[in-house]
């Protein structure tokens, strides 16, 4: 038997689909039809984000060579961008496992996602030589990003830190 966060137990009404057909409109529950088309589809992506992360692995391990061939400081400069970017794809995966688990999207992920995706436009800027005003620039959008993670965070609407869960098959963005 299927256990885990992305699998549920069908219902009544989806267990007579199953076995016997197309139900009559008094038993086909269309929000039900919507929560498994939702963990279809986001289990697809999962899946997409983990080969693209296992890519991202074997391609940093691959770019290891330029510590050979190339300049030091280059070789490592590409190396940390290259890490931090799958940084963000893990924070998009955990954004995708949350709304899997909670049947919400949690906008502390969204703007860790951002902030991590934004640090490493700072470290390649910086590691390119970028001018002042582009520094600026990414720094103005990480204190609002800041701002915006410390609102969320201190008006969540779960009580205590603890998970506020949706119903099932609801989705919020908060």
């Amino acid at each position: 038997m299927m256990t885990g966060p992305l699998y549920t137990q069908p219902s009544v009404s989806v267990r007579r689909w199953l076995q016997y057909g197309m139900p009559s409109s008094a038993s086909f529950d269309m929000m039900q039809v919507w929560d498994y088309g939702i963990r279809f589809t986001l289990s697809l992506l999962i899946a997409t984000i983990l080969i693209a992360l296992t890519g991202g692995v074997v391609k940093t391990f691959l770019d290891l060579r330029l510590l050979l061939s190339d300049n030091l400081e280059v070789a490592l400069r590409h190396i940390i961008v290259d890490a931090l970017t799958l940084l963000a794809v893990v924070e998009v995966l955990k954004t995708t496992l949350t709304y899997c688990s909670d049947g919400r999207v949690r906008v502390t992920y969204i703007v860790d996602t951002v902030l991590v995706v934004m640090l490493t436009e700072i470290i390649s800027r910086w590691f390119s030589g970028g001018e002042w005003h582009q520094f600026a620039m990414l720094g103005g959008i990480i204190l609002t990003l800041g701002a915006i993670r410390i609102a969320a965070v201190r008006y969540s609407p779960a009580p205590n830190g603890a998970p506020n869960r949706a119903p099932q098959g609801a989705a919020t963005f908060l």
